[in-house]
């Protein structure tokens, strides 16, 4: 029987574990659980702009372990999971909300709607493909001239380029990431970040489309004895805390 960790004590659990010990297999029920949590983290509009891709296969492991260079973390994983963002489904998204929108603010009488879901609405229709549409990169910079411009008179949203969204998409990707390892954590489970690997190959084997990108593959087991390369490591946090 697991006995699952308190959120403090998953934190301080977590380490980025380099070699998993062999002899303990790990249950993919369990990771499974743990990427549905993945799935409840914040992210930005609610666009869920990802997708994680569970390999239990040995075989599979042992053909993406060469394009992360042979880490150990990768070598010895009992499974991994390749975290993607899927920028390119921002319409499909963007629809599944709206659609949400028609259940939580169904057609009334006269068909007469609150200020609130006009603003949802409004959000969705407009905004998001506002910022989300581009061609080749050209329309991202004509929109960035324009909001640059009324920018000036008021504070509007600046990131509206291709490259910015792009951002946006793998940022909030991080974000279920880290809620994954921190509920494998709490599972006694352990994971190991890895953002060194040909993205290009591992998209290749795992038939990704144009448009995904890989965000990071987090290797999982549990940890050898010689897994965790020695103490961690933090600068002082009176250099990173701002109190304003």
């Amino acid at each position: 029987m697991i006995l699952e960790k308190t959120v403090s004590e998953a934190i301080k659990h977590r380490r980025s574990v380099r070699i998993y010990d062999a002899k303990k297999p790990i249950e993919s029920k369990i990771v499974k659980e743990c990427l549905e949590l993945a799935a409840l983290a914040p992210n930005s509009s609610n666009m869920q702009l990802w997708e994680f891709h569970h390999i239990s296969s040995k075989e599979i492991i042992a053909k993406i372990a060469p394009f992360c260079f042979n880490q150990n973390a990768a070598k010895t994983a009992q499974e991994l999971v390749v975290f993607v963002t899927r920028k390119d489904l921002w319409r499909k998204r963007a629809k599944a909300n709206l659609e949400m929108i028609d259940k939580l603010f169904p057609p009334t009488p006269n068909n007469q709607k609150s200020g609130r879901e006009k603003t949802i609405r409004n959000y969705y229709g407009k905004i998001i493909p506002f910022a989300y549409s581009d061609f080749l990169g050209i329309l991202g910079y004509i929109k960035f001239v324009l909001v640059s411009a009324i920018g000036i008179f008021k504070p509007i949203y600046r990131q509206v380029k291709n490259s910015d969204m792009r951002i946006v998409a793998h940022k909030t990707c991080g974000l279920a990431a880290e809620n994954f390892m921190i509920s494998m954590a709490a599972k006694g489970y352990d994971t190991c970040p890895m953002e060194g690997s040909d993205t290009l190959r591992v998209k290749k084997l795992l038939n990704l489309p144009f448009g995904a990108e890989i965000n990071m593959i987090v290797s999982c087991g549990i940890r050898d004895e010689k897994g965790v390369y020695g103490e961690r490591f933090r600068v002082p946090f009176n250099e990173i805390y701002k109190e304003i």
